[in-house]
């Protein structure tokens, strides 16, 4: 969405003008949000950011050296732009590493494969050569008996991703990665490929993590390109005995990851917390700039942005780049997110609120505020303050968040959702495609505004979304 310079300044000052004391304060909170908001349209930090840390460290697989480099380089970035408190929190991981793999269709017509092994898979161990038996669901696999599948390669194509704006399309297909190895070790296949999760119909395969099972990933699974995909279904449909070889070196690793964590700290009461999130890491295929360099960009932006607006809000603003958001573990403790709330342990009572910002770069485009502030001053207030970048009130309260502030949810920390346009995430997600050069810097600026503003009526305000649930509500 494109606003000239003259429409930004004319709605600053229409809200300067007409706004109501929908906040703690007063109008002139309202205002510089919005002053703030329209400063934020023009900063270039957000930028800067991501294009060194792509640039720079390219690729960030969790508990890597590259993610290990980039959080060092990360610290100093923040110090440099004025950030306090700034430390890095370790903790213990097991890290994976793709190496080499392959695949094809063998026979009288064979055909090469492109394929991408899923994150933690172990390796095949010499090639793996086999018949592959087809499945359109995860329930399909699940129903065939014990056993059945002894020697051969299950393979599950649900169908192509279904594109939508809120990346819905999603959660029903990600599953399938998740726990289909698992699943089809449990009845004695050899290997597990999927149709890979995205929206686009590129020959380039899509990535992400697999589940442990009992500690360990069961059995090598893999992702084929969508193109790859059709191929094999299409050959299974005409009657035809498909036989893949497949080979991977993949393996497993001890390591350390850690989070990066800075301040803005509050001017009058600094141990109220509002913690602005996203990850470090990124998947080995692309140098992770829209997953998720562009978040960190973001909220870091607009934390700085707010510093600079002249006055210190009441509240602490904290900027935290988690680290491996990306991968499951053995003994799933929440990775970065776990470590964090660890970290802070009763001091999560002082956490006042949080959110997330990982899902692209592109425009945002609905505000969910926590459950219970529908229909408040203050949503009236953010209304105000966002509507003139675009961005609309939603009716559904935002309840999760992401993996990465999960577990603050979980601990009963309020959660807002800046809702972005994820029309074409899933086209470049956890692909070789997820690059610099897919950023939009006005649309990212965009977001950098809408944080800001949004941040800035929170922690200057002493409104309290914990005491707006409804009695009786669950904490998150």
């Amino acid at each position: 969405m494109r606003l000239s310079a003259s429409l930004l300044a004319a709605s600053a000052l229409a809200l300067t003008l007409a706004a109501a004391p929908a906040v703690a304060q007063d109008a002139a909170v309202i205002a510089r949000a919005a002053a703030i908001r329209d400063a934020a349209m023009n900063q270039n930090i957000a930028l800067d950011y991501v294009t060194q840390l792509t640039t720079r460290f390219g690729p960030r697989p969790a508990g890597s050296k590259s993610e290990q480099d980039a959080a060092a380089w990360a610290a100093d970035y923040m110090r440099a732009q004025g950030f306090q408190n700034v430390r890095i929190e370790e903790f213990p991981l097991v890290g994976w590493e793709r190496g080499e793999e392959s695949a094809a269709i063998v026979g009288d017509h064979p055909q090469r494969l492109v394929i991408a092994a899923l994150g933690h898979s172990p390796g095949t161990n010499g090639p793996i050569e086999a018949e592959v038996v087809r499945f359109t669901s995860l329930e399909a696999l699940n129903a065939v008996p014990a056993g059945s599948l002894a020697g051969k390669i299950a393979y599950i194509d649900a169908g192509q991703m279904v594109r939508m704006q809120d990346g819905s399309g999603y959660g029903p297909l990600t599953r399938i990665r998740g726990a289909g190895p698992g699943a089809a070790a449990a009845k004695g296949a050899v290997a597990f490929i999927m149709r890979s999760v995205g929206s686009d119909e590129h020959r380039m395969p899509h990535t992400g993590t697999t589940r442990y099972v009992n500690g360990v990933v069961p059995l090598p699974g893999f992702a084929l390109a969508a193109a790859d995909a059709d191929t094999v279904s299409r050959l299974i449909g005409m009657g035809e005995t498909v036989r893949i070889r497949l080979s991977s070196t993949a393996h497993t690793y001890q390591t350390t990851s850690q989070n990066v964590i800075g301040d803005i700290v509050g001017r009058s009461r600094p141990n109220e917390v509002i913690v602005l999130g996203s990850h470090m890491d990124s998947w080995d295929l692309g140098t992770g700039a829209i997953d998720d360099g562009a978040g960190g960009a973001i909220t870091m932006a607009a934390a700085k942005a707010i510093a600079e607006s002249g006055r210190r809000p009441a509240r602490t603003v904290r900027v935290v780049l988690y680290g491996s958001e990306e991968v499951d573990q053995p003994n799933n403790q929440g990775n970065g997110g776990g470590a964090y709330l660890r970290g802070i342990g009763t001091a999560v009572e002082q956490h006042v609120a949080t959110g997330e910002s990982d899902f692209g770069a592109d425009r945002i485009y609905a505000l969910g505020l926590p459950l219970g502030a529908q229909g408040t001053d203050f949503a009236r207030a953010a209304g105000q303050v966002l509507y003139p970048i675009g961005v609309l009130p939603s009716p559904q309260p935002e309840l999760h968040g992401g993996s990465d502030v999960g577990p603050l949810v979980e601990a009963g920390v309020p959660v807002f959702g800046l809702n972005q346009d994820g029309t074409r995430y899933f086209d470049l997600h956890h692909t070789a495609d997820d690059t610099l050069d897919k950023i939009d810097p006005e649309q990212m600026s965009q977001n950098v505004a809408a944080w800001a503003a949004l941040v800035w009526l929170i922690a200057d305000s002493d409104v309290d979304f914990r005491a707006m649930r409804p009695a009786g509500a669950a904490a998150h």
